[in-house]
């Protein structure tokens, strides 16, 4: 059985190269047959693309056991808003064995101030927290939510990337995907190996990161450019803006909406019954059937503070798709530009109105 996968794994890569070339497609022919290997004892050997993203727990524990040569300098984190380990109960009732405690705000700024607005932290401070925990750019980081928020371990592995790291995981499901699986946990607290040099200027990759100030503009100059609001129908329409620190509703002239939330804290559109987080195709069946953007056009995902975004880009990272970015500031920052451009309501029906930030009405924080 494995000689006849392999077979059609070395079939469908050299068909995709010869009638597709690079780039996407050539992935998605060679993930096909990477599915049907799940069923294979290979799975839990098989090497993994580096691009690819979501990853199994069986493929987890085999990093651990040294069955990926690849990945033999690996770090696992488990991802959450407490500053330190003690802040975390997941982490403290019991974690992956080897797993170091890692805070969201190593990456972001959550002073929620203008200058910061939820923005990732400098790229300097992302490079710092990061060689703490012995990251460097040749590492491979193994991400997991203990509370399974798959939008918070999301932000966490866009921020790597747009730094440089070259192989950024997420257990897909986090950690009860890994509980599941029949595996042990641990409660003493894992401490990395701080490393001095990252290996590269950074960041490596400033084109995955969009500003407030080119948003607009490519929004008003671009026809090809999409902004895509990845936020729940209330807040597409401009009835509530989905946080009790946000009073103004509505979302940035021009933009479109990319579904995928049912309230402002969570991806449940993204993700299936049991939390692990969907392949394109089953995107494209499901939240993505009917949309006012297409795959080829230069997308740049967006929501309130940016950690809802971040899992659409990284579906799409991990299939090839070079054409994205995240524009990180999302609604919370748009609507400190009280002249820049808004809408509220559905632009493709009558009654969307268009005015600016600064005519907003400031009744519509969540209660």
């Amino acid at each position: 059985m494995k000689k006849r996968v392999l077979g059609m794994l070395l079939c469908i890569t050299m068909a995709a190269s010869l009638t597709v070339g690079c780039g996407a497609k050539k992935e998605k022919a060679v993930e096909g047959v990477r599915e049907e290997m799940a069923g294979e004892t290979a799975v839990e050997t098989a090497s993994m693309d580096q691009r690819r993203v979501y990853v199994t727990a069986d493929w987890v524990k085999s990093v651990m056991d040294g069955n990926q040569p690849e990945s033999e300098n690996y770090v696992i984190l488990e991802v959450s808003y407490g500053a330190t380990a003690a802040d975390s109960p997941s982490y403290k009732e019991g974690h992956i064995p080897g797993a170091i405690h890692a805070s969201i705000m190593e990456v972001e700024d959550a002073t929620g101030d203008e200058a910061g607005a939820y923005n990732l932290l400098a790229v300097e401070e992302i490079r710092d927290n990061a060689l703490s925990h012995g990251i460097t750019r040749d590492t491979t980081v193994i991400l997991y939510a203990g509370d399974g928020d798959a939008a918070g371990v999301a932000r966490q592995a866009y921020a790597y990337l747009y730094l440089g790291v070259e192989n950024v995981k997420i257990l897909n499901g986090s950690l009860a995907a890994w509980n599941a699986a029949g595996y042990e946990l641990e409660t003493e607290e894992n401490k990395g190996t701080p490393a001095d040099d990252f290996g590269v200027a950074v960041p490596v990759h400033p084109e995955y990161w969009l500003s407030i100030e080119d948003a607009k503009n490519r929004l008003e100059k671009e026809e090809n450019f999409k902004l895509v609001s990845i936020r729940t129908k209330e807040e597409w329409l401009g009835e509530t803006s989905g946080y009790n620190y946000m009073d103004k509703a509505g979302e940035p002239k021009g933009a479109v909406w990319g579904k995928g939330c049912d309230t402002a804290f969570d991806v449940n559109g993204f993700c299936k019954e049991d939390g692990t987080v969907k392949e394109l195709d089953e995107l494209l069946a499901s939240e993505w059937e009917e949309v006012d953007f297409t795959l080829d056009q230069q997308l740049a995902f967006y929501c309130g503070t940016g950690w809802r975004a971040a899992v659409p880009f990284l579906i799409l990272y991990q299939e090839g798709y070079d054409n994205i970015s995240l524009y990180d500031g999302g609604w919370y920052q748009w609507i400190m530009k009280e002249d820049y451009p808004v809408q509220v309501g559905d632009p493709s029906g009558d009654s969307c109105e268009y005015m600016t930030v600064r005519e907003l009405p400031e009744d519509k924080a969540a209660k």
